[in-house]
């Protein structure tokens, strides 16, 4: 089970299932919640986020690139960080060999993609 907060459920929901492609499984005035591919994710309504300066979730993919290239397709604007080495996609090389590019939810909170 995972945990993000928003401030603005239907913001949220439109974000992680329209954008995303989550699965809605059920709603409340407490939580979205979403199936992100056999991990429950609770989406909590808060009144205030305090966005950490760090990733708070991420998914690991196949193909960063193509991953990437269908989030932007959708209004998903990715995050370029000065002193990181990114391609044009805004996909960073991990000294490991991993490929990770960063982008935020509607409230600040910063996810990830990885292909390891």
């Amino acid at each position: 089970m995972a945990f993000v907060a928003t401030t603005h459920p239907a913001r949220a929901k439109a974000f992680y299932r329209d954008r995303l492609g989550l699965v809605l499984r059920s709603e409340d005035q407490f939580a979205l919640v979403f199936d992100a591919n056999g991990t429950m994710l609770r989406v909590t309504t808060v009144r205030e986020v305090a966005a950490a300066q760090y990733t708070v979730l991420g998914w690991h993919v196949a193909d960063v690139a193509a991953a990437v290239d269908k989030l932007e397709r959708v209004g998903v604007m990715f995050e370029r960080y000065a002193g990181l080495k990114q391609d044009e996609c805004g996909i960073w090389t991990a000294p490991s060999g991993a490929r990770i590019a960063w982008f935020k939810d509607p409230d600040g909170n910063t996810l990830s993609l990885t292909q390891f």
